[in-house]
């Protein structure tokens, strides 16, 4: 192997030793926190709330595709976590256990309702969100809405599952193997489920401009 082979081999073994060492940093932690929640310290489930609300609100955005019942999830959500947070065993990060609940919680609510009404808000990539956004005029603020509301009408129309795992990958940018541990299946019916879902959003935003 060459000197840069070498290099470039140490400086790859460096990076993946710093993100063990930094998962392993975050999940003692989130250990820590949990384990101060179970002996009545209210300064942790504060710092878990901090952390996490506005994913939370997110997700619950994404999958109810409603603000005012997004709140509601939300609050219900953050019920559960409060009262379930002592069966977190630090296998994964907490923010991994927040999104299982979090998605589960969007299961039983949603059900029957999701496909009866679909209703949607419009999709804007919240990690853009931290970006100094451009100086626009006020017709491209128009079209760029209307572009965020038409995907925002096709991810609506999604079947759920599908439309979770798009969700956690392209919205919210989740690793596959998270995604899996997420949903509580393998990377392969993670991967399926994303193109799928990609595809049909594809033809939908097709059929909605013919």
């Amino acid at each position: 192997m060459s000197k840069k082979g070498r290099e470039d081999a140490s400086g790859n073994d460096r990076e993946a030793n710093d993100v063990q060492a930094l998962t392993a940093t975050t999940i003692a932690h989130d250990r820590d926190l949990v384990t101060r929640h179970l002996y009545g310290d209210p300064a942790a489930f504060d710092e878990v709330y901090e952390r996490f609300s506005a994913l939370v609100f997110r997700l619950a955005r994404r999958m109810a595709g409603d603000e005012a019942l997004a709140e509601d999830l939300s609050q219900e959500i953050f019920l559960r976590i409060f009262r379930y947070l002592e069966n977190f065993r630090g296998r994964s990060s907490l923010e991994t256990w927040v999104y299982r609940v979090s998605i589960n919680c969007c299961r039983t609510r949603l059900g029957r309702r999701w496909r009866r009404r679909r209703v949607f808000v419009a999709v804007e990539d919240e990690r853009l969100d931290q970006m100094p956004a451009p100086v626009e005029g006020t017709e491209a603020r128009l079209e760029r809405r209307e572009a965020a509301e038409t995907v925002g009408r096709a991810l609506a129309q999604l079947p759920l599952e599908f439309r979770e795992a798009v969700v956690l990958r392209d919205i919210s940018g989740l690793a596959y193997d998270d995604i899996a541990a997420v949903l509580g299946v393998r990377i392969g019916t993670v991967r399926s489920r994303i193109a799928r879902g990609r595809d049909r959003l594809r033809r939908l935003l097709v059929e909605g401009d013919g």
